[in-house]
């Protein structure tokens, strides 16, 4: 029986790193046979699976390591109005950087493919909300965030949430997703529970799905309005959305800060009260911990995106 209650932070960098080289070689050529099908085969198979065996064949606790700790009706509905003032923020930085992106590249990524039917909504709904929020909690605010607690709960806060984002290996998506982990690991904080952070990042990709297919059926609609209005300059054109989404962005940031302060908080329960106690500590004293694999992981994402955004 391992003494540990949770894994080491070099042991979840070499998972990451092998998970992330899964991700890129098998999860991308999966996703282009058939989207839907692939994303499943990814969340499950090459993120979902691999944590859990990870946790079980070590001998860790999957209820103590990932949190599985009910949540109240309040701490609900917190988690719902955190994630509807978080989107905003994660839109604006998402587009600063495809605005970046753009000056220097004509290569932008498409997104996930709207769905055009109510039964198509539903499927998406399932896919691509429901599974990531289970899958990738699992991962980051589980797994990674309880063993980067080692260095400390705001250092294993941000290194979480800045992986999250690495790991979409999309610089296009890299700052929304790693500021929306970050919401989510305070989320986890308060909470002390994966469920809730499962419902928020539901929450959120539900949301951005749900934006994308409301929209999508008033386009014919606004195109036949905007054909008979006179056409903008492009650049005007990117400098208003930016200037309105900033606005909202920071407007939302505002409600956000108000809501995690009053966030209702769960206390510590006896294991978790006891497990960064000096004498856990013990045995680590004299261990460093090596960051190689997060580096190699880092030189992928560069490499990738160098590959996409700017060699092609």
């Amino acid at each position: 029986m391992r003494t540990e209650r949770v894994p080491s932070p070099n042991g979840v960098n070499i998972l990451y790193l092998t998970l992330g080289l899964a991700f890129l070689l098998v999860g991308g050529l999966v996703q282009k046979k058939e989207l839907y099908t692939g994303i499943l085969i990814t969340e499950y198979l090459i993120i979902l699976l691999p944590n859990i065996l990870f946790l079980k064949f070590r001998g860790y606790s999957l209820k103590k390591v990932l949190k599985l700790n009910p949540i109240s009706l309040k701490q609900g509905l917190f988690t719902v109005l955190t994630m509807i003032f978080a989107y905003p923020m994660a839109v604006f930085l998402n587009y600063i950087m495809m605005l970046l992106l753009n000056s220097v590249s004509d290569s932008l990524p498409t997104g996930v493919p709207i769905p055009s039917s109510w039964s198509e909504y539903w499927l998406a709904l399932f896919v691509i909300a429901v599974t990531p929020g289970i899958c990738e909690e699992v991962m980051f605010r589980g797994t990674m965030q309880s063993a980067y607690g080692r260095l400390g709960e705001k250092k294993a806060l941000i290194l979480s949430s800045l992986l999250f984002g690495l790991f979409h290996f999309n610089l296009m998506n890299f700052l929304g997703p790693a500021f929306l982990g970050l919401i989510l690991g305070i989320i986890m904080i308060k909470t002390k529970s994966l469920y809730a952070t499962i419902l928020g990042h539901a929450l959120n990709n539900g949301i951005a799905l749900s934006i994308g297919f409301a929209a999508s059926s008033m386009l014919e609609r606004l195109e036949e309005v905007a054909s008979g209005s006179p056409q903008l300059p492009s650049g005007f054109e990117a400098i208003a959305a930016l200037v309105l989404l900033a606005g909202w962005g920071l407007f939302s940031l505002v409600i956000l800060f108000l809501i995690l302060k009053y966030f209702p908080k769960s206390q510590d329960t006896p294991h978790e009260s006891e497990m960064f106690d000096e004498a856990y500590f013990e045995q680590d004293d004299n261990q460093r911990v090596y960051w190689i694999p997060v580096f190699v992981t880092i030189g992928l994402f560069a490499v990738v995106n160098y590959m996409y955004f700017l060699a092609g």
